[in-house]
């Protein structure tokens, strides 16, 4: 059985005992978050289509860890200007394993 979720503006198809990262979510490792925007749940034609979301169907995960992704380097520069600018930037993300899926 198989779920896609809403987390973070994204959506994730996910089965149980997957592990993912997803945008951060303010919880400690080892708690358990409860996902409720589920688009789709099911199995091949068994599978329930929400508009936008499913009746009662719950998507369950474990927080593994909390942690930042590799810094990624803005660097602009304007020729024969004298003028550059460098920023970096890390995005934070938490990385769940989904326990169990409930339609």
């Amino acid at each position: 059985m198989f779920a896609v979720i809403k987390t973070g503006g994204k959506q994730y198809q996910v089965a149980a005992d997957d592990v993912i990262s997803i945008e951060k979510l303010d919880a400690e490792a080892g708690a358990t978050v409860e996902f409720k925007e589920v688009l789709v749940v099911g199995e091949g034609a068994n599978a329930k289509i929400g508009a936008p979301f499913v009746e009662g169907a719950v998507v369950t995960a474990e927080v593994v860890e909390q942690g930042r992704s590799r810094k990624v380097i803005s660097f602009k520069k304007r020729r024969r200007q004298n003028s550059k600018r460098k920023r970096g930037h890390r995005q934070h993300f938490t990385t769940v394993r989904i326990v169990s899926i409930a339609a």
